[in-house]
C-alpha cells in the first residue's frame, strides 16, 4: 500500500485543524445571535433605509454611490485601455490580451446573431451593459467603507442590489430595443417591442432578485454567530461570482435576442439562414 505523501499529510492536517476550529467556535457560540431581529436585518439589506449617505447635500442610498463609483472606474479603465494598452497588442496575444479578445468576440457574436446589418450598435451596448453588471456585482467584494448619515459605517453594496439600479438598467435595455425597432423598422418594429411590455419588469426583477438572494443568504449566515466562522466568506464569494457571470450573460443575451426580433426584416432572416446553412455545409465538407 502506497504511503501518503508529505504534501497530502500537511493538507489533511490543515483541513482537520480548520474543521476542529469551526466545531469549537460553533459549540462555544451556540445560542448567541445578533442584537437586531432577523426581520430588521433583512429589511436593511433590501431597502437600505438606515444606511443613507450624504452626497452633495442630499441623503441617498449607498447603491447610488456604488453605481457612480463603478461608472467612473470603468470609464477611466476604458480610456487607459484604449490609449496605452490596445496599441501594444501583439499578433500572438498574451493572457490579458486573450481575455479582452475573447470578451469582445463573445459580445460581437451575440450582436451579429441578432442583427448583422446593425451589429455595431447593439454589440457596443451589450458589451457595456455586461461589463457594468459583471464588475458591479464583484464590486461588493472590495468592501469600500463609507459613513452613513446616522454616523455608522457600512460597506458599499453592489449597484444592482438596489432595486432602483436594477430597474434603471432593465428599463434602459428595453428602451434600446424599443427605439431600435422604431428607427430600423418603423412603427411595426416599435409595435413588436411594445408587445413585450413586461420585458423591462422581468429583466429588472431578475437582476435584483438574483443579486439580492446572495446578499440575504450572507446576511442570514452573519446574523447567527455560530455560522459566522469562515462560512460567510466562502458563501459570499461563490454567490457573487456566480451571479456576476449568470446575470451578465442573461441580460445581454435577452437584450440582443429581442433587439434582433424587432429590428431584423423577414427577408434578412431568410438570407441569414441560407448563409448559415452554406457555411455549415462548407465546414462539413472541409472536415470530411
Amino acid at each position: 500500500m502506497k504511503k501518503p505523501s508529505k504534501k497530502s499529510i500537511i493538507i489533511g492536517s490543515v483541513i482537520a485543524v480548520i474543521a476542529a476550529a469551526l466545531i469549537v467556535g460553533i459549540v462555544l457560540t451556540s445560542g448567541y445571535e445578533g442584537k437586531e431581529s432577523i426581520n430588521a436585518v433583512m429589511k436593511d439589506a433590501v431597502l437600505h433605509e438606515g444606511d443613507k449617505i450624504r452626497l452633495f447635500g442630499m441623503e441617498v442610498n449607498p447603491g447610488l454611490v456604488s453605481g457612480g463609483v463603478m461608472v467612473i472606474c470603468i470609464l477611466i479603465f476604458a480610456v487607459i485601455l484604449r490609449l496605452f494598452i490596445i496599441p501594444r497588442f501583439k499578433l500572438i496575444p498574451g493572457k490579458f490580451q486573450s481575455v479582452i479578445e475573447k470578451a469582445v468576440e463573445y459580445f460581437d457574436g451575440l450582436a451579429v446573431s441578432s442583427n448583422r446589418e446593425h451589429s455595431g450598435f447593439i454589440g457596443a451596448y451589450v458589451f457595456s451593459a455586461g461589463t457594468y453588471i459583471f464588475l458591479g456585482t464583484l464590486f461588493e467584494l472590495i468592501g469600500v467603507p463609507v459613513q452613513t448619515v446616522s454616523g455608522t459605517t457600512v460597506c458599499l453594496p453592489a449597484p444592482l442590489a438596489d432595486i432602483n439600479g436594477a430597474i434603471s438598467i432593465g428599463c434602459f435595455s428595453y428602451l434600446v430595443i424599443l427605439f431600435g425597432g422604431l428607427i430600423l423598422r418603423g412603427p411595426k418594429g416599435m409595435l413588436l417591442a411594445l408587445k413585450d411590455f413586461s420585458l423591462p419588469i422581468s429583466m429588472s426583477f431578475r437582476l435584483f432578485g438574483a443579486l439580492l438572494s446572495g446578499a440575504l443568504v450572507t446576511e442570514l449566515i452573519y446574523y447567527y454567530t455560530a455560522l459566522s466562522f469562515v462560512l460567510p466568506v466562502i458563501v459570499g464569494v461563490l454567490f457573487t461570482l456566480l451571479h456576476a457571470v449568470i446575470q451578465a450573460y442573461v441580460l445581454t443575451m435577452l437584450t440582443s435576442m429581442f433587439f434582433g426580433e424587432v429590428t431584423e426584416r423577414p427577408e434578412h432572416i431568410v438570407e441569414r439562414s441560407v448563409a448559415d446553412a452554406a457555411e455549415a455545409a462548407t465546414a462539413a465538407g472541409k472536415n470530411n
